[in-house]
């Protein structure tokens, strides 16, 4: 069970980073509300940087770069062909990024004003905009600071190394929490500002630490004068339709902001973008998680022609992803506005913002496993070479995304965008996955085909009996911090118990299914 103490490693890390998002989103809540100052930063300001993580460190860039690099890894020139080809590619992505993010500060106008729609229905004052418009360059810097992060954490994947990269998002959380608990300002716009600036610090310190994990484990480039040499431009080709493949869901957030910005009145780009943090709370840890670990995977096992081995490897890694993410949409469906009122509900952040803020969450988690899935579906096409159908079915569930928002924003308000989200993803998620059966390239097998119907029965168990119950908790949900936050970790642990009962009354998972991880556990350590 590699996959699965793999995913323990990432996860966990992935987790702890998660955990800290949502102390620094706390935080962020409390000091600065929801409002223009935080709708300026959520909605553009920290929504590119993001989005740039998902498209490229976390996307495209991986999806391109580690099968070259391990197929590179697994010629005769070893592990050394592998470094030279990563100095080559690091020689042409410095120049092009510094550039490109020189290109995007110096048109941060034009770019605020795009991924806000203008905020057209708050009608902010020439100096808001402009406040907007400095929080966004002072977060650029991140992308490039992120991006050769990237090519870092791609290596030390390749490596077997998973947990050092999926330890770096914790320091961009840790910074932005220290930026926002020690120097919050008197009002939500300086505290804004401090949110901006920790964003940038955060990346640094993510870089210098994969800096310093790559040489921890050997590995030593240098800088080279750029050339575009025939495995350079393959990389290049290969990054642009990665990125629209793997970060559709981000594309269609960012189209959905913009829409936001436009058509919607203060406040509803926060209550998207928080519902959206947890949101990405099972997705991180789940679908992030899954999608590091089985390109490698996947791609090795492909390359020595264990073919057989890489199917079974991507079904038990939808058994997987699914096993841990029905539970989660059920609970955002059933329990969402208590979830976010324990969490959120502080200072500037009314009652009545928690309550908006639950809607849109029940809206995203609809698509929650279409999120995970897709993460999991596309290291079957880019372990391939196939970077072009993922680019397809995204752009057709990006025009899909696009149609919602105008038909569901006038029906449902700052409901609309995640409800459309959700539709457009499930639709990339069923084009992929009926594209990878059709070539031949994936069949569920009959574990798979067995147990997930019964998985979906015991998320549904759950959900009611947490519906039944959360009236109890109520009380606790809008008190003191640390009586709410025994309250959601009550919440959360009779989920997880309910849930685990559940699978097992239902036949998902048999006893003798948790003596046979016992004893392969047992062999391991011995």
């Amino acid at each position: 069970m590699k996959l699965v103490r793999a995913l323990g490693s990432v996860g966990g890390l992935t987790l702890a980073s998660r955990v800290l998002a949502l102390v620094r989103d706390s935080l962020a809540a409390r000091y600065v509300g929801a409002g223009f100052a935080s709708d300026a930063f959520n909605g553009v300001a920290f929504r590119l940087p993001n989005m740039f993580r998902a498209l490229f460190a976390e996307g495209a860039f991986s999806a391109a770069f580690i099968p070259m690099f391990n197929r590179k890894a697994a010629g005769p020139g070893g592990i050394a062909e592998g470094y030279h080809f990563a100095e080559r590619a690091l020689a042409v992505l410095l120049p092009v990024l510094l550039v490109f993010t020189a290109l995007l500060i110096a048109a941060a106008w034009p770019i605020t004003w795009a991924l806000s729609g203008g905020f057209s229905r708050q009608n902010p004052t020439p100096e808001q905009f402009a406040f907007a418009v400095m929080l966004s360059r002072i977060t650029l810097p991140y992308l490039a600071l992120i991006s050769l992060a990237s090519l870092l954490g791609g290596i030390l994947n390749s490596l077997d190394k998973f947990w050092v990269n999926a330890a770096a998002p914790i320091l961009l959380n840790i910074a932005m929490i220290a930026g926002l608990w020690l120097f919050h300002g008197a009002n939500e716009y300086e505290t804004a500002r401090v949110q901006a600036i920790s964003v940038t610090v955060g990346g640094t310190l993510q870089l210098l630490w994969l800096i310093w994990a790559c040489r921890r484990a050997g590995v030593s480039m240098k800088l080279k004068r750029p050339r575009l040499d025939a495995d350079v431009k393959e990389l290049l080709r290969l990054i642009i339709p990665a990125a629209a493949g793997a970060g559709a869901s981000q594309i269609n957030l960012l189209v959905s902001t913009a829409l936001s910005g436009w058509l919607l009145a203060s406040g509803s780009i926060t209550y998207i973008y928080y519902a959206d943090r947890l949101n990405q709370l099972p997705l991180g840890l789940i679908g992030i998680g899954l999608g590091t670990i089985l390109l490698p995977t996947i791609s090795r096992l492909l390359s020595t022609g264990q073919d057989k081995q890489a199917m079974d490897t991507q079904n038990r890694g939808i058994e997987l992803a699914l096993f841990l993410t029905l539970p989660a949409t059920v609970a955002f469906l059933t329990v969402a506005e208590p979830i976010v009122r324990g969490l959120f509900q502080y200072g500037r952040f009314t009652p009545e913002d928690a309550e908006r803020c639950g809607w849109a969450l029940s809206a995203f988690s609809i698509g929650l496993p279409s999120y995970v899935l897709v993460k999991v579906l596309t290291p079957g096409y880019y372990a391939r070479g196939d970077t072009k159908t993922p680019v397809r079915y995204a752009m057709l569930s990006i025009a899909i995304n696009i149609i919602g928002n105008f038909v569901l924003i006038p029906l449902l308000g700052h409901v609309g965008p995640p409800l459309a989200t959700a539709l457009s993803s499930t639709v990339n998620v069923a084009m992929l996955y009926s594209t990878l059966v059709k070539r031949g390239h994936f069949a569920a097998d009959a574990q798979l085909r067995r147990r997930l119907p019964r998985l979906a029965l015991a998320a549904v168990a759950m959900g009611a009996a947490l519906l039944a119950g959360e009236s109890l908790l109520d009380p606790w949900l809008g008190g003191p911090m640390i009586g709410r936050y025994i309250a959601l970790a009550t919440l959360v642990g009779a989920g997880v118990a309910l849930y685990g009962v559940a699978c097992f009354l239902t036949g998902a998972y048999r006893v003798s299914d948790l003596k046979a991880l016992m004893r392969r556990r047992g062999s391991t350590a011995t």
